[in-house]
């Protein structure tokens, strides 16, 4: 993957807002619907097309295609693989169990959002529908076509995410379902990077999981569970390169308390050794802006070639943060590991599922241009120039 050789190179996590037809779509498809396959895919095309204008408009240097044809980044698995029907209960996180009212409020504000199915694995996992990824490469090669980015990365869920949405009616255990999916993961994998794209492997179980699905657990059980999500995601990533590969950690893209999250010192050693080369991770919101310390204090763990792409500005506020500070945080990991090992992101995504967006969409280009400015500062200031 491209690094900050004569600049700070900017990126983001993944999902951008979807234009209402798009959502309507997803919507549809979502309901059961009939849909035209060939209008879906088209009004996709154009939907990253535009995503991918957008984002270089506002100065970003390695785009995505917004997660455009994606009703959300983990359970979109549904329709590409057997093994998955019925639905279950939306998981709350334990931080927001302790507001209820704020909870149901919370609910109240994102009832605009599509109606998520969230099926169980309830059979064989194996490859159904190989078309919506073979479009999804399609897409965005397409929008890149003249649009001067300095590379382009495509979202995959990780098994673990998987797992942790898709709970497991099947497999005689927890272990043999991570093993299956990923297995079946790793085609989606392969055929990013031979497509020529940057995988980005989306990882909130190993953060997020702790307060969402082991949340009746210990932190050292927990722990245990990240090892062996990471175990399943290095096997599914074998073979291919890790400069091509980068990992998101989130603790959940939602204006919530957070009280309950797990501290990333805990985490660091294990996902600090995952095979992805690059780590995107939150870093501005405000429970997560202090632990730049973390890596500080722990930079020897650090491998020499892992480049650290932090959070610079927030995915759940509407504050369009100021360039300096946006050029301070990045200098903060400059001063950790140097600067041609850093680059500028977002602490998430700015629209996780279909329609569901706390960022009003013009707002998070606006995000993304302060970004781009923060970072221009940074250069001039880290390069002397």
């Amino acid at each position: 993957m491209k690094h900050s050789t004569e600049r700070i190179l900017t990126t983001h996590v993944g999902s951008l807002p979807r234009p209402q037809p798009v959502v309507d779509l997803l919507a549809r498809r979502e309901a059961g619907e009939p849909i035209d396959e060939d209008a879906f895919f088209a009004a996709m095309r154009g939907a990253v097309a535009e995503a991918v204008r957008r984002q270089r408009d506002c100065g970003v240097d390695v785009v995505s295609d917004g997660e455009q044809s994606k009703v959300g980044y983990a359970n979109y698995v549904k329709d590409r693989f057997t093994g998955f029907s019925g639905d279950t209960p939306a998981v709350r996180g334990a931080d927001l169990e302790d507001f209820p009212d704020y909870l149901a409020r919370l609910m109240k504000r994102r009832e605009g959002a599509v109606r998520l199915h969230r099926p169980c694995c309830t059979g064989e996992i194996a490859l159904r529908n190989e078309r919506p990824l073979q479009e999804d490469i399609a897409n965005l090669q397409a929008a890149l076509d003249g649009a001067g980015a300095a590379e382009a990365f495509m979202n995959a869920a990780s098994p673990g995410v998987i797992a942790v949405f898709q709970p497991n009616r099947h497999y005689p255990s927890h272990a043999a379902y991570l093993e299956a999916l990923a297995e079946a993961m790793r085609h989606e994998y392969r055929a990013i990077v031979e497509a020529g794209f940057v995988l980005q492997i989306d990882c909130p179980d190993l953060a997020m999981g702790r307060h969402i699905a082991f949340k009746q657990e210990t932190d050292a059980q927990f722990l245990a569970h990240v090892h062996e999500q990471i175990e399943a995601l290095d096997h599914a990533l074998r073979g291919l390169p890790p400069e091509r590969i980068r990992m998101h950690l989130c603790w959940g893209n939602y204006e919530g308390p957070h009280h309950r999250d797990i501290d990333l010192r805990q985490i660091f050693d294990a996902v600090i050794r995952a095979r992805p080369q690059a780590l995107l991770f939150e870093a501005a919101n405000p429970r997560h802006a202090h632990e730049w310390a973390v890596f500080e204090a722990m930079k020897s763990s650090i491998p020499d070639d892992k480049i650290l792409v932090p959070g610079v500005i927030q995915s759940s506020s509407n504050y369009i943060e100021h360039p300096e500070l946006v050029a301070q945080r990045i200098e903060r990991f400059a001063g950790i590991v140097g600067r041609e090992r850093v680059m500028a992101g977002s602490d998430c995504g700015f629209s996780t599922f279909a329609g569901d967006g706390l960022v009003d969409p013009a707002i998070v280009y606006a995000k993304l241009g302060a970004m781009a400015e923060g970072a221009a500062i940074a250069s001039r200031r880290l390069w002397g120039r």
